[in-house]
């Protein structure tokens, strides 16, 4: 089995910044994307920023320009550098993450979130 976890989150004023981190450990065999998903209050959850296996990225046009999604292929981490962060950023943030387990097949596997606020 896999376990995500996050952590970074926190209060911020606008204009602050952030970096989440997510550290993916269990029965690995390999990663394939990683993603940052965000939940806020009343709304559904939405895809942030990707990065797959070989680098590309992607990012909700909300994030384009203000958010950096990277990876650490052999420390099995992924980040999300949060700058000019505003108040409509406030969300939980989650890891999500498609594996190929030890022994298994590929599933997708998502952390347990982590508390981003933007206020003054």
């Amino acid at each position: 089995q896999v376990q995500l976890v996050e952590s970074g989150g926190g209060l911020v004023q606008p204009g602050g910044s952030l970096r989440l981190s997510c550290a993916a450990s269990g029965s690995i065999f390999s990663i394939y994307d990683m993603a940052w998903y965000r939940q806020a209050p009343g709304n559904q959850r939405e895809l942030v920023a990707l990065i797959a296996s070989g680098g590309t990225v992607t990012y909700a046009d909300s994030a384009k320009g203000r958010f950096t999604i990277s990876r650490d292929n052999a420390k099995n981490t992924v980040s999300l550098q949060m700058n000019s962060l505003k108040p409509e950023d406030t969300a939980v943030y989650y890891c999500r993450a498609k594996v190929k387990v030890q022994r298994g097949s590929d599933a997708a596997y998502w952390g347990q979130g982590t508390q981003v606020t933007v206020s003054s």
